[in-house]
């Protein structure tokens, strides 16, 4: 495709479109603007038409509830200007907030832990340099606030302290909500709730998890399965990020965001269901590769290009694609991998 054709008017599409995306991210060098401006004035209609209506049900409810209704609009999209809101109902972190009131400051006012802070201290350069609200430079600069909801988290859950890829979610978090408290709270939700010991020393909540995207592989795709195990591909060498950072850097950052909706909503069954929808779609390219090597870059190459870019059917897929996918099926899986992770890693 021809890039940054020029209209009526002489502009380009480099142009017309912002060369930093609404989120603080600067676009690529090779970033096709045609593209994306083609794809948004197809978006933008259904964003449009979902925020008068998530306007509608905001409006005539003093507190957001979970209900079939809720799910439903979740699934569909929620508009940036109500996703803090929607994050912290769904989630029930809003809860948490209301029912521990100034224990956030408490937090940061205690005396800290000198390891925790030098840990914290030497990812904040290294957390989103294409985002130009983590600059030094920026007014307001999100490194500060970062580094308070880390150190914050960091004291509240002792037992993981911090660890590297949470501070890609506090970073994504503060970028939507514009607020510590809340980032803080939503931080408690998903890491101690929604995905327990992904973040653990251990790391057995994430290792168990990736075992069992490879059990339901087995039974979804097994041509997949079968090409994996033939090129002697371990699970983690390949999924192991798209876990650990939820999809953060992997996929278009408005995917992304579709996902984290559902995320908060629907617990980590929807990891699975990006995972396996990833896995299915390509699946006769994934089952041709000759070595570990193409195996590898095809798992890069998959979360790339027109089928995540376009977030809207790219959702509504990751609800048929993969087929039922049960909280019963989840938890007996769990069960089985675990034990086995427990087993292998005391051999």
């Amino acid at each position: 495709m021809e890039k940054n054709k020029t209209n009526s008017t002489g502009d380009t599409a480099k142009d017309r479109v912002n060369r930093v995306d609404p989120y603080g991210f600067e676009r690529p060098e090779d970033f096709d603007y045609e593209s994306y401006e083609e794809l948004m004035s197809e978006y933008l209609v259904v964003l449009t038409q979902r925020s008068i209506k998530w306007s509608k049900l905001l409006k005539s409810k003093r507190k957001v509830q979970r209900n079939v209704k809720l799910k439903r609009y979740i699934r569909k999209g929620v508009p940036n200007e109500h996703r803090a809101l929607v994050w912290m109902a769904a989630s029930g972190a809003q809860e948490q907030l209301e029912k521990n009131p100034g224990y956030y400051q408490a937090l940061l006012g205690a005396q800290h832990d000198p390891k925790l802070v030098e840990t914290i201290c030497t990812d904040l350069n290294r957390t989103f340099p294409d985002n130009v609200q983590f600059r030094k430079t920026s007014n307001p600069c999100l490194q500060k606030a970062l580094y308070n909801v880390l150190l914050a988290y960091g004291h509240h859950n002792a037992a993981v302290g911090y660890c590297q890829g949470m501070n890609f979610i506090a970073g994504y978090l503060l970028i939507v909500t514009k607020d510590e408290e809340k980032s803080f709270w939503l931080m408690d939700a998903l890491l101690g709730r929604i995905l327990p010991d992904y973040y653990s020393p251990a790391m057995l909540g994430l290792k168990t998890d990736q075992e069992v995207l490879g059990e339901l592989v087995r039974v979804k795709s097994p041509r997949v399965w079968k090409a994996m195990m033939d090129h002697n591909v371990m699970w983690t060498l390949v999924v192991s990020r798209w876990f650990i950072c939820l999809f953060i850097d992997i996929l278009p950052v408005e995917t992304v965001l579709r996902i984290w909706d559902c995320l908060f909503y629907e617990g980590s069954k929807i990891l699975f269901r990006v995972a396996l929808t990833l896995i299915h779609h390509y699946r006769d390219l994934i089952e041709q590769a000759q070595s570990l090597p193409d195996i590898c870059q095809i798992f890069k190459q998959i979360t790339r290009g027109a089928f995540v870019e376009e977030c809207h059917p790219f959702m509504q897929k990751i609800f048929t694609e993969p087929g039922s996918l049960s909280i019963a099926t989840l938890t007996k899986l769990r069960a089985a991998c675990r034990a086995r992770v427990i087993a292998e890693e005391a051999e």
